[in-house]
């Protein structure tokens, strides 16, 4: 089936059952989901019964779209997210990014939970992302572009939205949350990094390091989307620390920084309304 009608296959369900518009869409990473309770006049769809959303399989990605309002803007929130690791084709990883576009959205919120490379990045931090370097050896505009999403060749010089980044960064002051700032490495995985890897993606000038995010960014980028990336530092990258890694401590650690990173996002998206940007 082809893309655009997978997408219009999907929008229509989620707007039999949600009639108004989203404004912002939102991507929680692992152990940020449960940042939804931050949402009101929830509905909540399950991905598997959203035609051609596919099931998450990571323990901390709950599979459910979650619509609602934020400081009485409507969002869409996705909770959880599917990775290249998982064997899903590309164009359905994305595929929930596109069908948010369809709905309306014009700005998208994505989140993950990083290793920290920077030596001044500790497990709880929180970092707005500035820029990215893609080592996943994917891209989801690879093959015919699909000139009614964007494109062929789209500008990613400013992937990040500057503004919604300043914004973020402001509001993060205002509020006491201690916000840094960073470049986002996204690897293939599913295995961590080795100490080797690590020092090399020092020296490319990663300061987080993470199996997600970047092909969201890509695809929206692609659509003409405004994005801002906030990733939560959960723990020390491969050979910093003489520690082992597990999913398990990435997700309690994402969950302690809820707080911070729950104030962050909520008051920005009540700022970004007051200043009529939504």
């Amino acid at each position: 089936m082809l893309v655009m009608n997978k997408i219009l296959e999907s929008s229509q369900y989620i707007q039999s059952k949600f009639k108004a518009k989203p404004a912002i869409g939102i991507v929680l990473g692992s152990g940020l989901g449960i940042y939804v309770d931050q949402i009101q006049n929830k509905t909540i769809i399950p991905y598997q019964e959203i035609p051609h959303f596919k099931r998450t399989t990571v323990e901390g990605h709950e599979g459910r779209l979650i619509l609602g309002e934020v400081h009485g803007v409507t969002v869409a929130a996705l909770q959880g997210r599917m990775h290249p690791y998982e064997g899903y084709p590309m164009d359905e990883i994305v595929h929930p990014i596109r069908t948010l576009a369809a709905l309306g959205i014009e700005m998208l919120f994505v989140t993950n939970a990083s290793g920290g490379i920077n030596a001044n990045f500790h497990p709880g931090d929180l970092v707005a992302i500035e820029d990215h370097i893609n080592l996943s050896g994917r891209n989801p505009l690879v093959g015919p572009n699909i000139a009614e999403l964007g494109p062929r060749f789209p500008d990613m010089s400013q992937a990040y939205d500057p503004e919604m980044r300043q914004l973020l960064i402001q509001i993060a002051q205002n509020h006491h949350v201690n916000l840094k700032s960073g470049v986002y490495c996204s690897v293939l995985g599913p295995t961590y990094e080795t100490p080797a890897e690590i020092r090399m993606l020092r020296t490319l000038g990663a300061d987080l390091v993470g199996m997600s995010t970047v092909s969201e960014v890509i695809a929206a980028n692609h659509l003409g989307l405004k994005v801002a990336g906030v990733a939560c530092v959960t723990n020390y990258a491969a050979g910093i620390k003489l520690e082992k890694l597990s999913h398990a401590d990435v997700k309690i650690v994402a969950e302690k920084a809820m707080v911070g990173f729950a104030t962050i996002l909520t008051e920005t998206i009540g700022e970004l309304k007051k200043l009529g940007k939504v």
